[in-house]
């Protein structure tokens, strides 16, 4: 083996010249055979000239909208809201995921914001349906958190931003807020008729219990506890699975405690029949999966069948509040039974105080005492 004048390019026994060469710390190897030395270098200088224009490429190529919303994704992973996001990046990579991250500004993401007031994209086989500013909303939100960490924590190999300017400002669609509409007795007797079976349980554990929907769905019973004292348990949401970043103790009333109850004997039924192991889920659908959302197409047939379109799952929520103050339950009871953070709420609760909670959360039970409810209209 000899070399030639060209550092890098050896001549073999055989006739045949080598390519051994590190440039820029990569090498380069490649066997060209028996051609001459011309040929060789011209091979090299060309390998050479490609391996520079990627380079100037991959330096000056900014990620695209898509690889950011991959990023956003996976750092969201541990977050309950992280199906959420994923819908909503779902939803906007048609419109804009091919774009390089600068190109992501109002102007370009007019058209995505068009198609979504008409309904667009549509549930195949139904007509579209207009969506709200809110749900917009909650896209744009997903957006601009995107952009706001490709400019501030996101870096490439060289620690440039990824966005290598000021996140642009996105304009939200205007938001007419809905007034809460808690229920009285007689709505939620006609409602909760219309619910399939397994949505009635779910709503009317909720609206003794006062729990977010995403807290209804994902009750597990690897977070009951059992409460010698008062003889029944209540379920400790960790702090990760609560919008306020605190534990949460769910009080059980006579009516959840019963439906929590069902809920047992249901599922050690199908175990026994099914053999298979019981779901840590307490509220399921079909075969034992976890039910992602009480608003669903259930929920929405129900409503619109009792004349109630307006009533979001949430005013299940308002409808438990609403029935605590009417029954002159204190408002630092009210934050405990809500799972409001507030700097009153003890941080650990005795079997007696568990027993008062159970006491007033039974208030609510009382149709006469909660009956009179008086709808203010504001605007």
């Amino acid at each position: 083996m000899g070399h030639t004048r060209t550092r890098g390019i050896t001549l073999e026994k055989d006739g045949c010249r080598t390519v051994n060469k590190v440039w820029r710390g990569e090498r380069i190897f490649a066997r060209l055979g028996q051609v001459s030395q011309e040929e060789a270098e011209r091979w090299l200088a060309s390998e050479l000239a490609r391996r520079e224009s990627d380079g100037n490429r991959r330096r000056s190529h900014r990620p695209l909208f898509a690889d950011c919303a991959k990023r956003y994704l996976i750092e969201s992973k541990q977050k309950r809201s992280v199906e959420v996001i994923a819908w909503h990046i779902k939803l906007l990579l048609p419109y804009i995921g091919a774009l390089e991250i600068h190109q992501v500004h109002d102007a370009t993401l007019e058209a995505f914001k068009a198609d979504r007031r008409a309904g667009l994209p549509a549930v195949p086989g139904k007509p579209a349906r207009p969506v709200s500013p809110t749900t917009i909303n909650r896209s744009l939100e997903v957006v601009r958190t995107v952009l706001t960490r490709a400019a501030r924590s996101w870096r490439d190999e060289s620690s440039r931003p990824w966005l290598d300017m000021a996140p642009p400002l996105i304009t939200m669609e205007e938001e007419r807020q809905r007034p809460p509409h808690p229920l009285n007795w007689e709505e939620q007797d006609l409602l909760f008729r219309k619910l399939p079976p397994h949505l009635q349980k779910m709503a009317l554990f909720d609206v003794n219990t006062g729990l977010r929907d995403e807290n209804v769905c994902g009750l597990r019973w690897s977070w009951e506890q059992k409460v010698q004292e008062v003889g029944r348990s209540v379920f400790i949401v960790p702090a990760e699975e609560y919008k306020t970043g605190v534990p949460h103790v769910v009080i059980l009333n006579d009516a959840a405690w019963s439906i929590v109850e069902k809920q047992r004997e249901l599922a050690s039924a199908a175990e026994l029949e099914n053999g298979t192991p019981k779901s840590d889920f307490v509220f399921t659908f079909r075969n034992g999966d976890r039910v992602n959302t009480m608003n669903n197409s259930g929920w929405q047939t129900a409503r619109t069948s009792a004349g109630l379109v307006g009533v979001r799952v949430h005013d299940l929520r308002h409808t438990f509040a609403t029935r605590l103050r009417l029954a002159g339950v204190a408002q630092e009871d009210r934050n405990a039974l809500m799972g409001h953070k507030a700097r009153s709420m003890p941080e650990h609760y005795a079997g007696a105080d568990i027993g008062r909670l159970i006491e007033i959360a039974n208030r609510v039970l009382d149709r006469q005492g909660t009956r009179t409810l008086l709808r203010v209209v504001n605007g």
